[in-house]
């Protein structure tokens, strides 16, 4: 079976779609209000570049918060989870999984604070069969087309951002009553902008990652894939401890 994916890979028959933002300066970063600490963005510092520091190579440190750009939220992210794992302790068995893309773009765009609820999922169900067992929940708002631009993709005004998410109960149902081991967003972060106002707040931090489950934000290309049949592999760093992290994200389509 592995020998035929590769020869499907080779011929084009499975295409390998980025879901991965690119990472650098000015990637945008999430903003909480005083007396919150916020998280660092990206930085790249040079270390050398075939010159005097270092003839024949080029490199680079790099620092950056856990939860900058396209990353990947562990359970112990979340007050919820704190007794659960961390970066290194997710199984790897668990970073390769089936994917339903539920496509809201067009919602989103009327309404920047739209919010995902159960009956869309169920309505979606009826269309294209359960979400999968084992698998990730990709929510297509959208709102990849603003990343560049950190003021456009926060889309904050006085009462604070205006971004898509998930109802509170619809996280809870996703996190209690399905089989899917995590929440794939366009956005800053699995909830929605104005989550803090919500019962709980931050559902979607609140009940899947207390539930064991994880989170993927800043992804990109969703549109490229189909409602099912796309395998994601997402594959954060083995922090340890690590509450989250940067990742590359992929999904195989067979075409």
């Amino acid at each position: 079976m592995l020998a035929e994916l590769i020869q499907m890979l080779a011929e084009g028959r499975v295409e390998v779609v980025d879901l991965t933002q690119p990472l650098s300066e000015r990637t945008p970063v999430i903003r909480l209000p005083e007396p919150f600490v916020n998280t660092p963005g990206f930085t790249l510092e040079e270390l050398s570049r075939y010159d005097e520091r270092g003839p024949a190579w080029y490199w680079n440190t790099i620092h950056a918060g856990e939860h900058v750009g396209t990353h990947f939220d562990a359970p112990v992210h979340w007050v919820t989870g704190r007794e659960g794992e961390d970066t290194a302790r997710v199984p790897a068995r668990r970073l390769i999984g089936p994917a339903a893309v539920l496509d809201k773009s067009a919602e989103c765009a009327a309404d920047p604070d739209f919010l995902l609820e159960v009956d869309h999922v169920l309505a979606w169900e009826g269309s294209h069969g359960p979400l999968p067992a084992g698998g990730w929940l990709l929510y297509r708002t959208g709102w990849d087309a603003r990343a560049a631009d950190q003021a456009a993709y926060l889309n904050a005004d006085e009462s604070g951002p205006h971004t898509p998410g998930i109802s509170p109960e619809c996280a809870r149902w996703l996190a209690e009553e399905t089989p899917i081991l995590g929440l794939g967003v366009e956005t800053v972060g699995t909830d929605a902008g104005a989550a803090h106002s919500f019962d709980p707040p931050f559902p979607c931090h609140a009940h899947l990652l207390g539930a064991g489950k994880y989170g993927l934000t800043q992804l990109a290309n969703l549109a490229r894939l189909p409602p099912t049949g796309a395998v994601v592999v997402a594959a954060p760093l083995p922090i340890e401890g690590g509450s989250g992290s940067p990742a590359r994200v992929l999904a195989l389509v067979e075409r």
